[in-house]
């Protein structure tokens, strides 16, 4: 349980003007109610709300906010009453509470009428004051991430509720951190195999592609360093749910999904997003249908950004975001950014909207309406990113934003799309590239002998629509594209070279799951496969990437000639993570990570400050890390803990057990690295490991550095 006296310190650091003795008292009587009760997990159970208030502090938020988190539970849990909570805290915060602990009392997985009726009470609740919401949410995330100490059954009710409810409701508050941390918690309870297999996946492409977003990375930054501007450059692979939403939406197995990583810019000013926009378009090609920009028109919370997707380093769609940090800390916070605290003021942000207009519009608009119409109509606004529309008959057709009748038109049946030469709406005739919207009326016009086109792919937004055209395109065009693959072949083979033959594509064939030589050549001329993936696929050493080896005693750049290095030991940095040097007398220059703790204790010290970033290239697996763990006491449990770090290429360079229990071993393992990548393939390796209860990195601010 974090300490009063820690969780003071984390509101002071943003808001230094903080009650510190409001909040003190809060978290004592607090405490105080709920002496003697306990979770399911068996932890004392105020830790349950001082880890909210925690969640919280991460969103800067006001201390009225921090204090309802502390005291969230003890009306509907303890002796304690409205009217003593507002006494001893004031009716602002008692009013919190109150709001809080009727939000709780809500059963929002109800399949009856009153799911209406309270889905109503919950949208006026955040209406009136958001940060009721606010604390819902975080004490929602807090249950999830410790969700394992329920009965299965439990979890399940709690995970759908999640996914159902919360989620979508912190993304349509532009929360999408939030949202994207609770659908992955609810996966891993709801469908914990598809997860699983979709993190195994991720493993295997990072083996065979090697250090993609990092080299991507790379590529940008260099892009923006030739036009002359400064940015912040990052990069990740998607979240398994996401990927997952996507495989099934779009009918796509893995092997076949696109844009499985996200880039983001980060930058000065708005001009600086369309200078950024041009330099990565002018770089690489970008994808059709794929541009947005939400800066010229921002969604309704808020939102801005632009957003591409190009096909960047050996064919490997990719998309990109660009914005400003202003732009970003909405993109992030969502409605928090409304509240949130900076050196004890509220922070003024030109881009945070209030979401409170949308919940009251909602409220107002459906307030004397039918209970069924009101709950449709809130799921509508709730999953905003999808569109739900009717046939003729009455029937919903599902799909997803931005859709046209041409997903329509497939999603009823292929014949009808491949058949499909108009569309009626509401009653109109409209063109097929015209993009549905909730609650239209849909009718699709047929016509004997109509093909489909290929310009209807650039359309077409659904995986299902796209894959259906191309396969009604490569049988009409399958010999043309058969000889036009051939001469790809042909060409990208002499590049290597090697020469093609029946034999290499065949052998090709089998290896990328292509049911023949003939299939493989007619999607190589529809460039549904590029003819450098055929290349790679039977000779990986010739498409080798990477520079040279940086030296491991010189891996940054910024040091002084002759300036003895090394990494702190606190926080022990990695290539990849931002860093700062230290000088220390006697000891040279040691590289701090920037969100260091001990950072702190120099900041009166500027002089001894120096600039440093890791050099680019391959890193050596030479860079120490610790991490902790639970893991399950049980016969070769640990074993498979090292062999699934030694599969990653990583050597365990030390092993110290803490904690030693009947049924569970917590240990801190040290494991030698390259880079933040080779962090994250391992510690995501290990999360998928059933036996691995709970994991994170180990940071010791009280090791000298």
């Amino acid at each position: 349980m974090i300490p009063v006296e820690d969780l003071v310190a984390l509101v002071r650091a943003y808001n230094p003007r903080s009650d510190s003795e409001l909040i003190r008292r809060a978290y004592d009587y607090g405490r105080r109610m709920h002496a003697g009760q306990t979770r399911h997990s068996g932890e004392p159970y105020f830790t349950h709300p001082v880890a909210v208030a925690a969640i919280l502090t991460e969103m800067r938020l006001d201390d009225a906010t921090i204090v309802t988190a502390l005291l969230h539970d003890t009306i509907e849990d303890t002796k304690s009453t409205f009217d003593e909570v507002s006494i001893q805290f004031g009716e602002e915060i008692a009013g919190l509470v109150d709001g809080v602990t009727k939000l709780t009392n809500l059963e929002l997985t109800s399949t009856e009428a009153k799911q209406a009726e309270n889905f109503r009470k919950l949208l006026i609740a955040m209406s009136r004051d958001l940060r009721v919401i606010l604390v819902k949410l975080s004490d929602r995330l807090h249950n999830m991430r410790t969700i394992k100490s329920l009965r299965p059954d439990k979890q399940v009710r709690k995970a759908r509720e999640t996914m159902d409810i919360y989620a979508p409701l912190a993304g349509r508050m532009g929360m999408q951190w939030m949202r994207e941390e609770l659908e992955d918690l609810a996966f891993r309870v709801l469908n914990p195999e598809a997860r699983n297999s979709i993190i195994r996946r991720f493993l295997t492409l990072q083996r065979e592609a090697g250090d993609v977003v990092q080299r991507i990375s790379a590529d940008i930054k260099l892009e923006l360093e030739k036009v002359g501007i400064t940015a912040e450059v990052h990069g990740r692979a998607k979240k398994p749910y996401s990927v997952w939403r996507k495989m099934q939406a779009k009918e796509l197995s893995f092997s076949r999904l696109s844009d499985i990583y996200g880039f983001r810019v980060i930058c000065g000013t708005e001009a600086d997003c369309y200078r950024i926009l041009g330099a990565i378009h002018q770089r690489w090609r970008a994808v059709p249908g794929r541009f947005k920009d939400y800066i010229s028109q921002p969604k309704s919370n808020g939102y801005r950004s632009i957003h591409t997707t190009v096909s960047g380093r050996d064919g490997k769609r990719v998309e990109v975001q660009i914005r400003t940090r202003e732009m970003h800390e909405v993109a992030e916070a969502g409605v928090a950014a409304h509240w949130a605290y900076r050196d004890g003021a509220r922070v003024t942000n030109r881009f945070a909207v209030d979401p409170a207009k949308w919940i009251s519009t909602l409220t107002e608009r459906f307030e004397e309406g039918d209970h069924d119409e009101f709950l449709e109509h809130v799921k509508l606004e709730m999953y905003s990113d999808q569109v739900f529309c009717f046939t003729p008959k009455g029937d919903v057709v599902q799909l997803p934003k931005g859709a046209t009748p041409l997903d329509f038109a497939y999603a009823i049946h292929t014949r009808i799309g491949n058949g499909c030469v108009s569309a009626r709406v509401d009653g109109l005739r409209v063109p097929l590239w015209t993009r549905l919207k909730n609650g239209q009326s849909v009718e699709i016009i047929t016509a004997e002998g109509q093909r489909p086109q290929a310009s209807w792919i650039d359309i077409a937004v659904t995986g299902r629509a796209k894959a259906a055209i191309r396969r009604s395109l490569r049988e009409e065009d399958r010999d043309r594209f058969v000889k036009l693959g051939q001469e790809l072949a042909r060409v990208a083979f002499e590049h290597v070279g090697r020469k093609v033959s029946d034999k290499a594509l065949v052998t090709a064939a089998r290896q990328m799951g292509i049911k023949d030589r003939v299939e493989l050549l007619a999607r190589l001329g529809s460039a549904e496969v590029t003819a450098r993936r055929v290349v790679e696929t039977l000779y990986p050493e010739l498409a080798a990437r990477g520079g040279e080896e940086v030296d491991a005693t010189r891996p940054v750049v910024g040091l002084p000639d002759g300036t003895p290095f090394a990494r702190a030991a606190c926080c022990q940095p990695v290539p990849g993570e931002r860093i700062v040097g230290i000088t220390y007398r006697g000891r040279g220059i040691i590289a701090h990570a920037i969100d260091c703790a001990v950072l702190a204790e120099y900041e009166e010290q500027p002089d001894r400050w120096i600039d440093l970033r890791w050099h680019d290239g391959q890193h050596p697996a030479a860079h120490a890390v610790r991490l902790e763990m639970t893991i399950a006491n049980d016969t070769g449990v640990l074993a498979r803990i090292c062999t699934l770090i030694g599969e990653q290429k990583a050597n365990i360079s030390d092993l110290v057990f803490v904690d030693r229990k009947p049924d569970y071993y917590r240990l801190i393992v040290e494991v030698e690295l390259r880079d933040v990548e080779h962090l994250h393939m391992i510690m995501t390796a290990l999360e998928a490991e059933s036996d691995v209860a709970q994991l994170s990195r180990h940071r010791d601010a009280a090791r000298k550095p």
